[in-house]
C-alpha cells in the first residue's frame, strides 16, 4: 500500500519557506552594527533643532554651575559666584517653587528670574544667618564670604521668597541674631474651617393625614398656591398649600406612586409607579391624557427638563429613559448603570441629566448624545438622592456613607458633609444655602451648604396609631418661596416645616469651633 502524499496549498508552503529562511538568518540579523558618530551627532542636531529650538536659549540652571564650579577646584570656587559666566549676568530661572530641580523650566507669568546675591547683598544676609554660625565676640559674622554665597539660596529653598525676605529684614532690625522674632516670623497659620452662615431653625408647624399608605414622592406647583403627593396607597392626592386641605384625589395607578413633579411650562402633572406605569394627568380635566411605555420594571423617579418639553424617568431595570412629552417617543435610553437607578435630575446647562443609583455611581449624561459624560465612583453606598443647588453651578448627593457636594460640569468633588449615619432617602436644598437631608430612620439633618456644618437634627413624632418604627421620610421639598419645607413620611403624613421667627443668634448661637480644615475625603 502507498501512503498518500498529504496536498498543501501554495499559500501554505510559501509562507513555511518563508520562515524557515527566517529562522536560519535571524542570528546574522541581529548582529550589532557600529554606530557612525559623525552621523549621529547630525541627527541630534536636526533633532535639537526640531524639538528643542524654542527653549535652547534658556539660562543654565544654578545647580548645573555649582557643580561645574566644585569640579574646577576651591580657587576658583569664589569666582564663580561673583562673576558672570558670559558677557550676560547670571540667572536663574524658578518656577512655582525656588529653584526646581528639574531642568527645562518654561517661562511664564509666574516665573520669576533671580540674580545671584551681590557683594551688599551677602553682607547683609551675614546678619540674617543662624545663631550657631554667628560670631561669639559680637563681630559681624565668622562666616567667609565664599560660605555666605554658598548658604544664600539655602533660605530661599527651604521657604517662599516672601518669607526668606521676612527673615532678613526681622535680622537687620534686631541686631542680629534675633532668634525669639525671627522664629514668629516663620510660623504660619494652619489653613481653618471658615464659619458657617447662622441660620434660623426649623420647627413643625402643621401635620397633614389622609393618605393611607406610605407617602412616597412630593412636588409644589409652580405656583405655589398646591402641592401634589403619591402615596403607596396608589392614589395621588393634591392639597392646598396654605391651609393644608385636601382639594382632589387622582386614582389610576395600580401600585405605589413612586414620583410626581409638575409642569412649569403646561396644566400637566406626571406620575410614575411601581406597577412600570409613566403617565400624564391634564389638570384642566383631572384625566390622563398619555401614557409613557417602555420600562421593564418599577419606574422609582421622574423629573421634567427646564427648557425642552421632555420628561426622564429612572427605573428598577437599571436604565434612565428620555420622553417626548408630546409624541409620548422614547427619545433616549441612557444604559450604563449596573443596579436600579434610584433617581434622577436634569437642568438646563450641561451636563442635562444627572442620575444616582444603587450601584453606589452617580452619571453625568449628554442629553443630546444620549451618552455618559461623567461617572462618579466615590459613594461606596447606593445613591438614592441627588439635589441641584438653585443658585451655584453644584448639586449633592445622598448615601449611607456620605453627603458628598460636587460641581458641574465634570462632577468635581468638593467635600464630604458626614454624621447622617442612615440610609439618605431625599435632600432637598434652598437658596440661602439650607441642605436638608431626610433618612430612614425618621431623622433629619440641616446643614450650612457652604461648611458642611449641621445646625439642627430633628426627629418628629410618628402620628399616633403608628409604630416608631414607621418614621422614615422618604421625600421632602422647600416651597417656592422657601418658607416652608414639606415632608413625605412613613406614618403616612406630611408634615409642613417653617423656620423659628422668634430665634436669634444669641438663642440659638452656632456651636462652632475653629478646626483644622476637613480633610476631603472621597
Amino acid at each position: 500500500m502507498t501512503e498518500d502524499v498529504q496536498k498543501h496549498s501554495v499559500h501554505t508552503l510559501v509562507f513555511r519557506s518563508l520562515k524557515r529562511t527566517h529562522d536560519m538568518f535571524v542570528s546574522d540579523q541581529a548582529k550589532y552594527i557600529a554606530l557612525d558618530e559623525q552621523s549621529h551627532k547630525l541627527k541630534m542636531a536636526v533633532k535639537l533643532k526640531a524639538d528643542y529650538d524654542a527653549v535652547l536659549h534658556m539660562p543654565v540652571l544654578k545647580e548645573v554651575k555649582e557643580r561645574v564650579s566644585q569640579s574646577a577646584g576651591n580657587s576658583q570656587l569664589q569666582l564663580a559666584y561673583t562673576q558672570p559666566v558670559s558677557d550676560d549676568p547670571e540667572y536663574v530661572i524658578t518656577g512655582t517653587h525656588a529653584y526646581p530641580s528639574g531642568p527645562g523650566v518654561a517661562l511664564s507669568a509666574d516665573t520669576k528670574i533671580h540674580r545671584n546675591p551681590s557683594e551688599a547683598a551677602v553682607h547683609s544676609m551675614a546678619l540674617a544667618l543662624p545663631a550657631s554660625q554667628a560670631s561669639q565676640d559680637g563681630s559681624r559674622t565668622a562666616a567667609s564670604v565664599a560660605d555666605i554665597h554658598r548658604h544664600a539660596g539655602a533660605a530661599e529653598r527651604s521657604q517662599p521668597p516672601s518669607t526668606a525676605l521676612a527673615v532678613t529684614e526681622i535680622g537687620i532690625g534686631g541686631g542680629g541674631i534675633g532668634g525669639g522674632s525671627r522664629t514668629s516670623a516663620l510660623m504660619r497659620r494652619a489653613p481653618t474651617m471658615p464659619k458657617p452662615q447662622w441660620h434660623p431653625p426649623w420647627k413643625l408647624f402643621r401635620v397633614i393625614s389622609g393618605h393611607l399608605g406610605w407617602v412616597r414622592s412630593i412636588a409644589v406647583e409652580p405656583g405655589n398656591q398646591w402641592f401634589v403627593t403619591g402615596s403607596a396607597d396608589r392614589t395621588i392626592k393634591i392639597w392646598d398649600l396654605a391651609s393644608g386641605k385636601l382639594k382632589l384625589s387622582l386614582t389610576g395607578h395600580i401600585s405605589t406612586v413612586r414620583g410626581v413633579a409638575v409642569s412649569s411650562r403646561s396644566p400637566y402633572l406626571f406620575s410614575c409607579g411601581e406597577d412600570k406605569q409613566v403617565k400624564c394627568w391634564d389638570l384642566e380635566y383631572n384625566k390622563v391624557i398619555r401614557h409613557y411605555h417602555g420600562h421593564l420594571s418599577a419606574v422609582y423617579g421622574l423629573d421634567l427638563h427646564p427648557t425642552i418639553d421632555v420628561l426622564v424617568t429612572c427605573s428598577r431595570d437599571a436604565t434612565a429613559r428620555v420622553w417626548d412629552i408630546r409624541s409620548k417617543a422614547n427619545a433616549h435610553t441612557l444604559t450604563g448603570h449596573t443596579n436600579t437607578v434610584a433617581t434622577v435630575r436634569c437642568q438646563a446647562a450641561e451636563p442635562q441629566v444627572i442620575t444616582g443609583s444603587h450601584d453606589s455611581t452617580i452619571r453625568l449624561w449628554d442629553l443630546i448624545a444620549g451618552k455618559t459624560r461623567a461617572t462618579l465612583t466615590n459613594h461606596k453606598k447606593s445613591v438614592r438622592s441627588v439635589v441641584l443647588h438653585p443658585r451655584q453651578y453644584t448639586f449633592a448627593s445622598g448615601s449611607a456613607d456620605n453627603i458628598k457636594q460636587w460641581m458641574f460640569p465634570d462632577g468635581k468633588f468638593i467635600q464630604n458633609l458626614s454624621g447622617h449615619n442612615a440610609i439618605i432617602n431625599t435632600l432637598a436644598v434652598n437658596s440661602d444655602g439650607v441642605l436638608v437631608s431626610g433618612a430612614d430612620n425618621g431623622t433629619i439633618h440641616m446643614w450650612d451648604w457652604r461648611t458642611g456644618y449641621n445646625f439642627q437634627r430633628i426627629h418628629a413624632a410618628v402620628q399616633p396609631g403608628s409604630l416608631d418604627s414607621e418614621s422614615g421620610i422618604f421625600a421632602c421639598v422647600f416651597d417656592n418661596s422657601e418658607s416652608r419645607l414639606i415632608t413625605a413620611e412613613a406614618d403616612k403624613t406630611i408634615k409642613v416645616y417653617k423656620e423659628d421667627d422668634g430665634a436669634t443668634e444669641e438663642s440659638h448661637p452656632v456651636n462652632w469651633k475653629p478646626e483644622i480644615l476637613k480633610r476631603k475625603r472621597f
